[in-house]
């Protein structure tokens, strides 16, 4: 199974109005002071720490500029070994990349980026408070190809207020135009605390879920249709291309974050740090009994289009799940949310939307 390194890099030119994850714009002196800390989290990392699979995720890392790129992964390739690493992913935003920044990353190691697209349509990027245009995206896909990647997703976003169907078609359309190996189709979500959190409460937006399920649906249809796996609710790859991080935590893997806002799961315990610039600290710590982690992996687990087979599930959590959840597990079976076969569960395909609802339920 492996595990994983992440790091958190809390900097973006401005607050996406739909974006609850920690950030700050930048400012003088706080690149300094999370660098510093960050170096202290590497510092203290276990001894020949040798995770399968690095990510830097935000925030924006590539609003860092090149030089602070390059100290990024100087500090990283220090203290790591790389002697089990398959994947190193790097997020971006179309706004933040130039050919040096792509050229300093390719060059140090890192082999996948993942591209924040999140729509085609320039009106809708500007309602989403993206900084950049459907140009600089396509700009962007263009840059990563000629810096030698080969292993490149975009993320795009469905449900938005006023985006139909057909509009959101052109985006994945535009999106699939441009040949990546990965696609990830997220949901809007109304975070509180966030831009469209406040105009929600106002009574100025809302969502339909009729419109979203709609659009969910059409999306996995047209990309099984162009020879897509759907591996994760919602996640499509090419073949060989799932991302190598995010299975580490829907299949239960051990995994260290750094960084503010970043979580960790590692021999047993889980902790988060603070969402806090300059001095984040560890906010919680917890050991997680047996039984309550192996709750936590079958819900992770099912996000999967696969789900668990009951060999895998044992092995990775010592438990059986019909021993652990057996009648939620049969009630949800009757329900048409789950599918239980003899060696093996997973949700449902018309559970797939309101997979929310299921999980609820089995924890």
């Amino acid at each position: 199974m492996g595990s994983g390194l992440y790091i958190h890099v809390p900097f973006c030119a401005r607050k996406c109005a739909y974006c609850a994850f920690y950030s700050r714009p930048p400012e003088p002196g706080l690149a300094a002071a999370w660098f510093a800390g960050i170096e202290r989290e590497l510092a203290a990392l276990p001894a020949e720490f040798a995770p399968g699979s690095v990510f830097f995720g935000g925030g924006t890392p590539t609003a860092l500029d090149e030089s602070e790129l390059a100290r990024l992964v100087e500090l990283v390739r220090a203290r790591v070994d790389f002697k089990n690493l398959v994947e190193w992913t790097c997020e971006a935003n179309p706004g933040t990349l130039t050919p040096s920044k792509l050229a300093r990353l390719k060059n140090s190691g890192v082999n996948r980026l993942s591209i924040g697209a999140q729509s085609f349509d320039d009106a809708t990027l500007k309602r989403l408070g993206r900084i950049h245009t459907a140009a600089e995206t396509r700009e962007s896909m263009a840059l990563a190809r000629a810096a030698g990647f080969d292993n490149v997703g975009l993320d795009v976003i469905y449900g938005v207020p006023g985006v139909s169907r057909q509009a959101f078609a052109a985006d994945v359309e535009a999106a699939l135009a441009l040949d990546p190996e990965h696609v990830s189709c997220y949901c809007l979500e109304i975070e509180e605390g966030t831009p469209f959190a406040r105009e929600a409460q106002a009574g100025r937006l809302a969502v339909s879920e009729d419109e979203q399920r709609e659009q969910f649906d059409w999306v996995r249809r047209r990309l099984a249709a162009g020879g897509w796996a759907h591996y994760e609710i919602s996640n499509f790859a090419k073949p060989g291309r799932a991302c190598q991080q995010n299975g580490l935590y829907w299949s239960g893997g051990e995994y260290i974050g750094l960084g503010p806002a970043a979580h960790s799961h590692w021999g047993g315990v889980r902790w988060g740090n603070s969402p806090e610039l300059p001095d984040w600290r560890r906010a919680f710590e917890e050991k997680l009994e047996p039984e309550a982690k192996a709750r936590e992996t079958l819900v992770m687990g099912l996000r999967r289009i696969a789900g668990w087979g009951r060999a895998e599930f044992r092995a990775a959590t010592g438990f059986d799940y019909d021993a652990l959840r057996g009648k939620e597990i049969a009630r949800l079976t009757e329900a048409g949310l789950l599918v239980a076969e003899a060696d093996r569960l997973r949700l449902a395909e018309d559970a797939l939307f309101i997979s929310d609802v299921v999980f609820s339920e089995l924890v």
